[in-house]
This record gives structure tokens, sequence and C-alpha cells, in this order.
């Protein structure tokens, strides 16, 4: 009889979360496919679990299925696990779960932890339909026209960020979305847990200078049914920003920017790239 191969959530940090279930079945199977074994090495040995463990993240997912399945062909079970949250999720794990799937084997999910829910569920916003999108686009231009494409979403919308990105993501997020509600979610079950709610302008500032570390979930509010999003509001911040501080600067244009990039929180060649685009508009 062939083994299963076990879709294990486990904990996004902190480690009392790991379900009575989860914790049965890492101890109980023949191996545990890990993203990363070092992290995962970390759990198992906080709950006292020695079992073979190997790595399936996703520069070499493809290259382990064989002998994972192999694994589960010979009887074996198998855990699959990620860092933290559900396999799959935004993780590695569909690839693994497909070849298994397609061989005609066993595949169970051990339900647990996800930030996606994690965060809904102390956002306050409506979560009885919403769309979680993973994460945003690493280019800039990208990133703006998928927040763009997700300001006419009506269900509340999920998304992953990094922490080197956040501040970038949350001022396209100020220009496209406005005043629109949003919740962010930083380090969720973890010591230094941080949730941040208001519009992006309003997290920005509660987020302050200093580094930004951990990661980070973000729910932005749906569109009200008939509403168009625009630009408009951060525009005009824009403009009256440049406006004021061309004039302060008696003309001097490269003084200006300084100013006026400075008052706004963005760099300078992204505020000029932006007075570009709104002198087009």
């Amino acid at each position: 009889m062939a083994g299963t191969l076990f879709v294990v959530a486990t904990p996004l940090g902190n480690l009392e979360d790991l379900s009575p279930r989860a914790e049965r079945i890492l101890r109980s199977s023949a191996l545990v496919a890990c993203e990363d074994t070092r992290r995962t090495a970390r759990l198992l040995a906080r709950f006292g679990i020695e079992v073979r463990t190997i790595s399936c993240h996703r520069f070499n997912e493809r290259a382990r299925l064989e002998p994972v399945l192999r694994v589960l062909h010979e009887g074996g079970d198998v855990a699959l696990v990620s860092d933290g949250g559900t396999p799959g999720v935004s993780d590695p794990g569909s690839l693994l779960v497909r070849a298994a799937r397609g061989e005609g084997l066993s595949v169970s999910p051990v339900p647990g932890p996800t930030a996606v829910a994690a965060l809904l569920s102390a956002s306050g916003l409506t979560a009885d339909r919403f769309l979680f999108d993973g994460f945003l686009p690493h280019r800039p231009g990208e990133r703006r026209r998928r927040l763009a494409e997700l300001a006419r979403e009506t269900r509340t919308v999920v998304v992953f960020e990094a922490p080197h990105r956040i501040r970038d993501a949350l001022h396209d997020a100020a220009e496209i979305l406005d005043r629109r509600p949003l919740v962010l979610g930083r380090e969720l079950t973890k010591i230094h847990e941080t949730l941040l709610s208001g519009s992006a302008e309003e997290i920005l500032a509660a987020l302050g200078d200093g580094d930004i570390r951990g990661e980070i979930a973000l729910a932005i509010e749906g569109a009200r049914e008939g509403a168009v999003p625009g630009r408009r509001g951060a525009a005009a911040r824009i403009a009256d920003a440049w406006r004021e501080a061309l004039e302060a600067a008696g003309g001097d244009r490269h003084v200006a920017l300084r100013t006026a990039a400075k008052t706004l929180g963005i760099r300078r060649d992204e505020l000029a790239r932006r007075l570009a685009e709104i002198e087009e508009d």
C-alpha cells in the first residue's frame, strides 16, 4: 500500500500554533519535505520529533519529485511543509502535490495557519468575499498596473509584500487608491507582531523611517459598487507640494524637487516621474 502525502500547515511564527494533528503527522512520517530544512529543524526540535528531512523549495522542487514520490510508492507517508503557513499558498508545494495526484497517490491536507486568514480575521474588513493576489510585482511599473487593476475589485483584497519594497508599494497605493482603507500586518503571531490600519499615507507615517523587517501582508478594502478609482487625490497633493516648493525655491527646480520629495516622503527620481505623468495627464 502506498503512503500518503500530507500537506501540513505550520506556525507563522508562534510555535504554539502547531495543531496536535500536525504534530502527530510530522512525528509519524517517513520523510518531511521542507522549504528550508534548517527552519523546519527548529520546529521539529521544539516538539522532540526525529524524522528524516529533505529540502523542497522553488529552486529544486522538480528535482525532488523522484525521491519523494519513491518514498510514497514504497509505503512511507511524507509531510510537506513550508517555512510557515500553508504549503502551496504563495509557497512551494503545488508541483509535488500535482505530481503525487497524477500518479494516483493519496494527498491529504492538514489545515492550520495561513497569513491570509490571520490578517483578514484581525482586519475588521469584510471577508465574506475576498481575493488573494499573492506577492505584488517587483518592478515598479508592473506593481502600479497591478494596483490599478485591484483598485476596481469590489471584494477585499489581500497581497503579500517584501519589507524592503513595502514603502514603495504604499507610495503607489497612496496615489492609486487614494484614501482607501488598508490594514497592514507584519510578523503576524510573532513577538513583534504589528497591525496598522488607515490610508496608505497614514500607514506610511506610522511605519516611520527605521528599517522594516519581517513578513508583510496587506489587506485592501474593496471598491464600492459603481465607484471609479482614480489618481486625482494623490496627484493633487503632489502638484500642490510641487507648486509650494517651487515658489519657496524662487523657481529653482532642483531645490524644489528636493524639498517637495522630502515633504511627500518619496525619492526625488520617483517624484520627477510622477510629475511627468501628471503633466501628461
